[in-house]
């Protein structure tokens, strides 16, 4: 079995081919993935950060199934200064739209964060003269555009979202495009995974 992390690029997809061709896919990084790897969960195009690739199908089922209550933890930079309210509203539920309909988001952790230092330059910067803020939300689900969705709801769009960990495997210094090998032992470790 194979275990790797990478730092998904801004603007990349998190799949490995694409029928549209302006879109950039993982087999573009310039590493040599063996072919039966697949990413695990799922980043947006405009997300960046965060995601493991196996062909561990036990580690897929794991990690994805939402009895089990993985923690993910995204780094959010918002349009405007979030309040109190916002935050509070954020952790105890916001309403979402689905394509099965409204769902209502399960309690989550969110903080406000100081300006993360040493942050690698995103593709399209974000104004400096625009008034943003940073929170940093634990997540035990991953719908689709969740994180968006939910900081909209409250209404404080998101400008840029960045996985920075599920359970104990973090970006810590990564670079986006870079990949690191794992052995399994240690992945089911962070991933408080019992064997």
């Amino acid at each position: 079995m194979n275990y790797y992390i990478i730092y998904k690029p801004y603007k990349f997809i998190s799949q490995f081919t694409s029928s549209h061709r302006k879109k950039k896919c993982l087999g573009e990084m310039g590493f040599s993935f063996p072919k039966d790897v697949y990413p695990v969960g799922r980043l947006d195009e405009n997300s960046e950060g965060l995601l493991i690739l196996t062909n561990d199908k036990k580690l897929n089922f794991k990690l994805l199934n939402p009895e089990f209550e993985h923690k993910r933890v995204y780094l959010v930079q918002l349009q405007g200064i979030i309040t109190s309210e916002a935050l509070k509203q954020l952790e105890t539920g916001v309403t979402i739209a689905l394509d099965a309909g409204p769902y209502l988001t399960r309690p989550c952790k969110a903080k406000v964060v100081p300006k993360p230092e040493k942050l690698p330059p995103r593709g399209h910067p974000i104004s400096e003269s625009l008034p943003t803020s940073w929170i940093e939300l634990t997540l035990t689900e991953g719908k689709f555009h969740q994180v968006r969705k939910m900081t909209a709801g409250v209404g404080f769009p998101c400008l840029r979202l960045i996985r920075i960990a599920i359970e104990d495997i973090r970006l810590e210094t990564m670079q986006p495009a870079e990949v690191r090998e794992l052995k399994r032992d240690a992945v089911y470790k962070k991933l408080h995974i019992p064997e």
